[in-house]
């Protein structure tokens, strides 16, 4: 929204933009390339599993929207630098990118954990990061306008006990990075029109879908949700679909002067 215009609905509208969400083939990526496409973006529906990939993208273009499933391994340079190249290749610019994808691991302590664990979950969600914005910002430079949104976690933010949830030190520390990054990336590249901000999301444990991420027993998941919502002030956890809006939000031109935040959307967890 440029200053001094007036505020309308049609701010949030992503007619016309060419957005990547990467990981969107399940869980919030999904939600994330869905949201955007119902606001009128053709998304880039990018994860490993190119069945995943192409499932979201029937799911978009069954209501009308348009979407292109493509497989990209976001550790490996070659393979986002040929994904990049396919986007300016068939749409010559790259408007929005979501770097969503990312793993984690076993649970252990930090004295307990295998360095292989700390790699694995590392080279995913902050090289990948890095791999992503790096292949995506030239193009961005030059039209002189993009909005990055990096996917975060409240881990990124405040300490979480082992025992409570799927979350060790390398995930933390890994979406802590994610965080410093995106306010590094915002301060490097404003001046260019370019905006970065992340979302930090809590427990989005609400439906199947919030679900399918954590590999427990039915028994283990409950009493796990059910600790999570006596600690938080909401006292529920989230629905994925609840983080649609605000991924929204940070493409369009209604968040036009919001560039270097890490915006955590967890129900008060991280207000205690």
């Amino acid at each position: 929204m440029k200053q001094g215009n007036e505020f309308t609905l049609n701010h949030f509208s992503l007619n016309g933009k060419i957005a990547i969400v990467t990981g969107a083939g399940t869980g919030l990526g999904s939600v994330f390339a869905r949201a955007l496409a119902t606001a009128g973006a053709t998304v880039i529906v990018a994860d490993i599993d190119i069945e995943t990939a192409q499932k979201t993208s029937i799911s978009i273009t069954d209501k009308g929207g348009v979407a292109v499933p493509t497989q990209v391994d976001v550790t490996s340079p070659d393979s986002v630098e040929s994904l990049i190249s396919f986007v300016v290749g068939k749409y010559q610019h790259i408007d929005i990118l979501i770097n969503n994808a990312g793993i984690a691991s076993p649970a252990h302590r930090v004295a307990d954990m295998p360095i292989e664990d700390w790699d694995r979950v590392n080279a995913v969600n902050t090289r990948g990061v890095f791999l992503c914005t790096r292949a995506v910002l030239p193009n961005m430079v030059k039209q002189n306008q993009g909005a990055i949104i990096n996917i975060a976690s409240v881990a990124a933010l405040v300490g979480v006990d082992n025992n409570l949830s799927a979350v060790a030190a390398n995930y933390s520390a890994s979406k802590g990075a994610v965080a410093s990054f995106t306010r590094q990336v915002a301060v490097e590249y404003g001046a260019q029109g370019i905006r970065c901000n992340a979302i930090a999301p809590g427990w989005h444990l609400g439906t199947e879908l919030g679900k399918e991420a954590l590999p427990m027993t039915e028994g283990a998941l409950e009493a796990m949700i059910d600790k999570l919502e006596s600690l938080t002030p909401l006292k529920r956890t989230g629905h994925p679909e609840e983080l649609a809006g605000l991924a929204v939000y940070l493409a369009s031109e209604a968040s036009s002067f919001m560039t270097g935040q890490v915006i955590a959307h967890d129900g008060g967890w991280c207000s205690w």
